[in-house]
């Protein structure tokens, strides 16, 4: 293994340990001399240690400030180990005169601690940039397609003597772009203003399901109450998915219930839907499941990532066919 290799292999030891440790075990010594009127005397290990613990004093200061008092004040008092014991004035204006370079110390680990939050702040200010830009191109392409495909479908919907059926698959392609655009903006819009008010929660759940569709009757029962706040965020972007997912791939589903509800420390939603409203389709379904697990373990987006994300706290979610429609069940703790 050549050096470069080694010393990345090398474990990082935080700065506070080493600080703490060496000015713990610094003050032991030093306070040694007073507790047992042990005599002072001029040592040349002083010229060792002094600078030592300067050094992890600035380094605690730049990494972990509070542990920098420890090795601070082991600089501040080491002279009693050469004027013990003595006149009072003496010690006291030794002491004082030592802390100076501590306090010196001290402060060049707090400017570099500040230099490095300047430079972690430009870092995101910059990422934060990057995906603003990134955001708005987005929108702009998506915008263009899609507004383009609702132009074809509002046009098509003109021609006389329409079936029924092609009507309002027009009608539905037509409304689904028109959400599809305000997303866009919504979107775009929060990016761009990070202090937006809190995520909506459970006590938005009823206008979500309001604002669905005219023509899928939505049944809401929520019985969880007093979770947290980030609980009640993730709730609804449960919910907000699982709709989102009939949207796509049941467009012939009439019916959609959703339950939520708690047992002791977690909190359980689930999302029927009748998919093809009793005339099963096996493509419909089979897309359906396909999609959910191409994406389940692969770090994708949609009730994929969700899944991810819940499983790292304690969480689950499913999703599968359920009768003639298909079943999200959630668990999420409080």
């Amino acid at each position: 293994m050549n050096l470069i290799g080694w010393v990345a292999s090398v474990p990082r030891v935080p700065p506070a340990y080493p600080a703490v440790g060496g000015g713990a075990v610094s003050l032991a010594i030093t306070t040694y001399y007073p507790l047992t009127g042990t005599l002072g005397g001029a040592t040349f290990w002083l010229l060792i240690e002094v600078p030592v613990l300067l050094a992890l004093t600035m380094l605690a200061a730049r990494r972990a400030p509070v542990a920098a008092l420890v090795p601070g004040l082991a600089v501040s008092i080491i002279l009693l180990r050469m004027v013990w014991p003595g006149p009072l004035s003496l010690i006291l204006a030794g002491c004082a005169g030592w802390s100076l370079g501590a306090v010196g110390a001290a402060a060049a680990g707090l400017y570099l601690r500040s230099l490095d939050g300047n430079r972690r702040r430009a870092v995101a200010r910059a990422v934060q940039d990057q995906r603003l830009a990134l955001a708005r191109d987005l929108h702009d392409f998506v915008a263009h397609d899609v507004s383009g495909m609702l132009v074809q479908a509002q046009a098509a919907r003109l021609a006389p003597g329409l079936p029924p059926r092609i009507e309002d698959a027009l009608r539905r392609i037509e409304d689904g772009g028109q959400r599809a655009l305000a997303s866009l903006d919504r979107t775009v819009h929060m990016l761009n203003e990070p202090a937006r008010g809190p995520a909506p929660g459970i006590d938005g759940l009823r206008d979500l399901a309001d604002g669905f569709s005219p023509t899928v009757g939505v049944n809401l029962v929520v019985e969880a109450r007093q979770i947290s706040r980030e609980a009640s965020a993730t709730v609804y972007r449960v919910v907000t998915e699982a709709l989102t997912n009939v949207r796509r791939h049941a467009p012939r589903a009439t019916t959609v219930d959703i339950a939520v509800t708690r047992e002791g420390d977690l909190v359980h939603v689930r999302v029927d839907d009748d998919g093809s409203a009793g005339q099963p389709e096996a493509d419909e379904r089979g897309s359906r499941f396909a999609e959910h697990g191409r994406n389940g373990r692969n770090g994708g987006f949609g009730l994929a990532g969700l899944a991810e994300v819940l499983e790292t706290v304690g969480g689950s979610l499913s999703a599968g066919p359920h009768g003639a429609g298909w079943r999200v069940t959630a668990a999420i703790p409080v």
